[in-house]
């Protein structure tokens, strides 16, 4: 048993729980006396602590053994003293492990077909790279982007979600380095759909316009790129020639239904859509206060920057978490199970879901056309 290993999980486990030792204590049924010293590494505990502890901890009993993969070529950029911040990048670790295990074994492995587009554009078009992008996956100048983890995913884009409870927190990405591309979307409840969207062509973004700037030392944001993959998350959701050509089909209705009826095409916030207005030169920055009046004066709901249209009231009903949906991970556990590469129970510790939750996927994977 490595009691350094079992040391460090503990407490990167019991830190990302927000418990203090005392609270592990607590929870786990463990003395206190006992927690210090598994946590200082002191003592080899018996099974049925361990199993108490990772009960407590809301985590299975491997984990407390399982080794992580320090990753280096990392944007996360949020501040370094939040509690998560090192479960979040463990078990991204983990999941790329399993993601590129799976690949290698099945020879499914992707090339990132986007690596080298804006070699040949200069960084500050940033229109024009996410115009390149589009195009190198095949997508027409006035194409929505109907599935953009689909998208992504088959551009050679490990694509993982995650719910954490922080509307400071919308997602990562990790550089080819360490076993990437990869993006990491927060689909937390509270932040919308549209946002989550957005955050995985943010992500992009960098990905392309910033490769540099992978480092998982480095904590704090830079303003002009953010901006600058603000902007090509934009143009690569929205067209601007297909942006023109919705808007100015939907002329006949009212502005707001206007721009509902566009968002929605496009998949993308409100808020989206007036910046674009704005950047056109069609109007000025007024239009927000305008936009929310008529909003209100419509649906009798106040709408703020951090929401969007809930679908109440007749009000354009919101995108859902269907049109942000992953799956590539879960079709290469299934081919590696039937394939017997994997046994069942290591398809269920890939996908994060029980034995019994996997024997019941494993029926459902019996539907085939």
């Amino acid at each position: 048993m490595d009691l350094q290993m079992l040391s460090q999980n503990i407490k990167r486990l019991r830190a990302g729980r927000r418990f203090s030792q005392k609270a592990l204590a607590e929870s786990s049924g463990v003395s206190l006396p006992a927690i210090k010293n598994l946590e200082g590494g002191k003592v080899t505990p018996r099974v049925n602590t361990l199993q108490a502890i990772s009960g407590a901890l809301d985590v299975r009993l491997q984990d407390l053994f399982t080794p992580v993969r320090e990753l280096k070529t990392v944007r996360f950029r949020s501040n370094k003293r939040m509690r998560n911040r090192e479960n979040i990048l463990a078990e991204v670790s983990k999941w790329l492990d399993d993601f590129n295990f799976l690949e290698e074994t099945l020879g499914e492995r992707k090339p990132f077909e986007l690596k080298a587009v804006g070699d040949n554009i200069p960084k500050d078009n940033i229109v024009a790279v996410a115009e390149a992008c589009r195009k190198a996956l095949k997508l027409k100048n006035t194409e929505p982007i109907h599935d953009i983890c689909g998208l992504l995913e088959s551009a050679g884009v490990k694509l993982k979600p995650i719910s954490m409870a922080s509307e400071g927190f919308f997602g990562l990405s990790v550089g080819e380095k360490d076993k990437g591309p990869a993006i990491v979307v927060n689909v937390w409840n509270k932040i919308p759909t549209e946002r989550c969207i957005f955050s995985s062509a943010h992500e992009l973004g960098h990905l392309v316009l910033h490769p540099q700037a992978y480092d998982i030392d480095q904590a704090d944001e830079n303003g002009d790129e953010e901006r600058q993959a603000d902007t090509f998350a934009s143009h690569f959701l929205m067209p601007d020639a297909g942006f023109r050509k919705e808007w100015n089909e939907a002329a006949g209705l009212a502005f707001v239904d206007r721009v509902f009826k566009v968002k929605r095409i496009f998949r993308v916030s409100y808020k989206t859509i007036l910046m674009r207005l704005v950047e056109c030169g069609a109007v000025d920055k007024n239009i927000w206060k305008k936009f929310h009046w008529a909003h209100y004066q419509k649906y009798k709901i106040k709408l703020t920057n951090k929401k969007e249209p809930m679908g109440v009231n007749n009000e354009p009903f919101r995108i859902n978490r269907y049109d942000f949906f992953e799956d590539r991970l879960s079709l290469l556990t299934r081919r590696a199970v039937e394939d017997d590469n994997i046994s069942l129970s290591r398809g269920a510790e890939i996908l994060r879901i029980s034995i019994e939750e996997m024997q019941d996927l494993l029926e459902n994977w019996e539907v085939v056309l």
